[in-house]
């Protein structure tokens, strides 16, 4: 007996126990651990790596990691320096933390305001701490009322608005150094809401106001709906304002930190990978960090010198910018005059997709003229912005990071003295001068477009017509269709939902015309496919699309509301896909990341399964004709859903392929026998999934090569394959050793898909069965038709090849098809 009893002692000495409480009794030693109830979180001793020294804090239970995920630390200042730590509640009811000389390195110091006789402390399943009274079960403490680096689910940022004070996060050190670093994040406690991260006392960071569902200053929060779920709770009463978020899921893995270098990351636990990944970061480029340009300067990463001045301002130092200094930012170039406030001497040019600048003024206005009009009659107003859910903004004084976006964003109005609006209003007094020397291609122009405004408004008023008396035959020839089977909207219903089309609320543009988000009245979110007059698609690319995705229902190809046809406004209504479509992910390297790998072969198995519907599976077989990224939407979880059936064809009987003298689709995704033929089948689609499947594995657009090699992604695939080089092609994003024969696969399979002739492609089931490692002999591909072919020739020599080279003739190729 006596042998097992000193056998537990030194069991427990150097490998720990696992605690549910610690109470004035019972102790937690180095290196015992205190685990949530259902095992998510433990709170003990650690050290950080490279250190020998000892912290008490809480970190995620993920044993299958390589990285301990902390998220809150006692004694972050006060490291022990050796193993003797001891978890205890004191005689007070205070929990402390104790080295082994019973010094007190950390106390939660609430026994001096509370009479608290008997304590407990628990771990519960958020990763919080807390001291509970053994009377009344009340909390008494919580480590949520002081964080360290990491809001957790359900845990406030509070601003005391009587005080101007606020509950910050705190950055370590260093990576493997947990006390308190350079930056602190939290809300500013001003009239206009937003989080900011300062770099000591100086802002680092900011995302903009809060208009009371987003930051307007991220655009993340609108395009990729990744950082959703905050709030902001204003507590009158006790004047105080709490930031805390939420997600639709509610996992406790989701969270945010605050980095040692300032940056707040979202971070999620990946169980496919074992690891955390991070899902958003607020600094992506170097625009995003606060007064990059300085005062009036404005920040765009997608400009090669990122830095330039407002309209109607310069340099303030031409020397320090041209060495790519901008900090001393801009100058106005003519001032403004403030006597003549209100006159015609004075007026505002507008700044599309902006970020508002620091420091805004609210005033109180019930729209955006009377916000426009008190900015102008005010001396000292400099510009103003006026944002739904916000109101009026003004500035009065300086105007410091203001960034622009490619999208989103607001409208800042700066003012500006006559003459500088005027040197762009001269701009177009040019224009008219050399529009009126070429009066004679205008009159042909204006001729033109009123022809074929005759002619779309012809086409309009005969699907009006038929909606209310008869069927339009459509292209596929097999099937009549009649617009009252499917539901109508009211032009005027559209304009309410996407705010007259506001620019904002644009999605994206494709061949059809530009895509508008929405939402009805009943609070459901739509896009709206606008037909543009300029498109090269017309009446029947519309009716054909209606006509194809009305009779479809699968849950990876998009969802057809209904359309509306009104004058010369012909739309369709679709689902909302949050998410736009696979292109914008795919092909921006800042997105791409979000793409990992078992992302991106669910993204693969949601198109296959789309299109084996189309093909095989629907009461109709369907021939897509125009796969590509653009034509794949996301939704909230980056699910797969194939869109755009406006070229789509529909086989009826036994028909298994058609011909057509009106090629259409895009380059780079068109099979051989359809550009140069005119001929298409499942197999055209197989050739177009190819395609997609290369680029979805490399990154990489097939248009994107230029060198001498290779014409397209498809040829440089081939050139690696025979080099015995395939991996260099794998995206570096998600080139894991782990993922390799998965990705490899898919390279092969690809490669088979874009096979010359259509007989030697695999059926898009044969490919799924591929795919899954059910066919596990995989037939060896050939070379690839269009490629530069410099050491072989194509089996056969269709009338778009040059016989003596072996190359394609890009001329009479590109000739074949209508670009969109």
């Amino acid at each position: 007996m006596n042998t097992f009893l000193l056998f537990l002692f030194f069991f427990n000495l150097f490998f720990g126990s696992v605690l549910a409480n610690v109470t004035t009794t019972q102790y937690l030693r180095d290196p015992d651990e205190l685990v949530s109830r259902n095992s998510t979180f433990k709170f003990g001793f650690f050290s950080p790596a490279d250190s020998t020294n000892r912290y008490a804090g809480i970190w995620y239970n993920k044993n299958d990691s390589d990285v301990l995920e902390v998220i809150w630390i006692a004694n972050r200042d006060r490291p022990l320096n050796n193993s003797s730590g001891v978890i205890s509640i004191s005689e007070e009811g205070d929990l402390q933390l104790l080295n082994g000389q019973n010094n007190t390195f950390w106390s939660t110091k609430i026994a001096a305001n509370h009479e608290v006789n008997n304590s407990v402390a628990q771990l519960l399943d958020t990763g919080n701490l807390v001291l509970l009274s053994n009377v009344s079960g009340d909390v008494i403490w919580q480590s949520f009322d002081y964080p360290t680096d990491t809001l957790m689910l359900r845990m406030q940022i509070i601003v005391d608005e009587d005080t101007n004070t606020s509950r910050r996060l705190n950055s370590w050190k260093s990576a493997t150094n947990p006390s308190t670093g350079r930056f602190n994040a939290g809300i500013n406690p001003r009239l206009l809401s937003e989080i900011f991260v300062w770099d000591g006392d100086r802002p680092y960071w900011r995302s903009g106001p809060w208009n009371g569902h987003v930051f307007i200053g991220v655009p993340s929060m609108y395009y990729f709906a990744l950082i959703d779920g905050f709030r902001l709770d204003d507590n009158y009463e006790e004047g105080t304002l709490g930031l805390s978020f939420s997600t639709s899921s509610q996992r406790v893995t989701e969270h945010y930190v605050l980095t040692y270098d300032g940056a707040v990351l979202q971070k999620e636990w990946d169980e496919d990978t074992k690891n955390w990944t991070t899902i958003w970061k607020s600094i992506e480029t170097e625009c995003d960090v606060y007064g990059k340009c300085g005062e009036f300067g404005t920040c765009n990463s997608n400009n090669s010198r990122i830095c330039g001045c407002l309209k109607g301002f310069e340099p303030r130092n031409n020397q320090e910018w041209s060495k790519g200094n901008w900090t001393s930012g801009c100058v106005r170039r003519t001032s403004l005059e403030c006597g003549a406030i209100g006159s015609e001497e004075n007026g505002f040019l507008r700044l599309r997709n902006m970020k508002v600048p620091d420091n805004a003024v609210m005033l109180n206005t019930v729209n955006e003229e009377q916000c426009r009009s008190q900015c102008l009659g005010n001396c000292s107003c400099l510009a103003y912005s006026y944002y739904l859910g916000i109101g009026c903004m003004v500035w009065r004084e300086s105007m410091t990071d203001i960034q622009e976006f490619s999208s989103l964003g607001v409208d800042l109005y700066i003012r500006l003295a006559q003459s500088e609006l005027d040197e762009t209003g001269s701009r177009w007094k040019l224009i008219l001068a050399i529009t009126l020397v070429l009066g004679v291609v205008i009159v042909a122009l204006v001729m033109y477009y009123i022809w074929r405004r005759m002619r779309r408004r012809n086409e309009s008023n005969a699907i009006r017509n038929d909606t209310h008396s008869h069927s339009i035959k459509l292209e596929s020839g097999f099937d009549d269709v009649k617009l009252q089977d499917l539901p109508l909207f009211k032009f005027e219903e559209l304009v309410a939902a996407t705010n007259n089309f506001d620019l904002r609320n644009k999605l994206g543009q494709g061949g059809f015309g530009p895509v508008f988000k929405g939402i009805l009245e009943d609070g459901q979110e739509i896009a709206v496919k606008r037909l543009s007059r300029e498109s090269g698609q017309g009446l029947q690319e519309f009716m054909n699309e209606v006509d194809v995705i009305s009779k479809l229902q699968h849950r990876n190809l998009v969802k057809l509301l209904g359309c509306c046809v009104d004058g010369e406004e012909k739309m369709l209504v679709y689902e909302c896909m949050p998410n736009k479509s696979l292109d914008a992910f795919l092909f921006d390297p800042r997105a791409q990341e979000l793409l990992y790998w078992k992302k991106r072969l669910n993204i693969i198995e949601g198109i296959c399964r789309g299109l084996l519907y189309l093909h095989r599976d629907s009461r109709l077989r369907i021939i897509h004709r125009d796969l590509k990224p653009s034509n794949i939407l996301l939704d909230e979880d980056l699910n797969a859903k194939i869109s755009d059936f406006g070229m789509a064809r529909i086989f009826g009987g036994k028909e298994d392929q058609g011909n057509t003298n009106r090629v259409v689709g895009t380059y780079g995704y068109m099979s051989p026998e359809y550009a140069m033929e005119g001929r298409f089948s499942e197999k055209s689609d197989v050739y177009s999934f190819g395609v997609l499947l290369l680029e979805i594995v490399s990154g990489r657009k097939n248009t994107s090569f230029n060198d001498d090699d290779s014409l397209n992604l498809i040829g440089y695939a081939w050139k690696l394959r025979n080099e015995d080089n395939v991996l260099s092609l794998i995206d570096t994003t998600i080139n894991d050793p782990c993922f390799h024969e998965e990705i490899l696969r898919c390279i092969e399979v690809g490669l088979l898909c874009v096979q010359e002739l259509p007989e030697e492609r695999p059926s898009i089931s044969t490919v799924i069965s591929m795919l899954d490692s059910e066919i596990t002999d995989l037939p060896q591909p050939m070379q690839p038709v269009f490629m530069q072919g410099k050491t072989q020739c194509p089996r056969r020599s269709p009338q778009n090849y040059d016989q003596e080279n072996c190359s394609v003739n890009n001329v009479s190729l590109t000739s074949h098809f209508s670009a969109r």
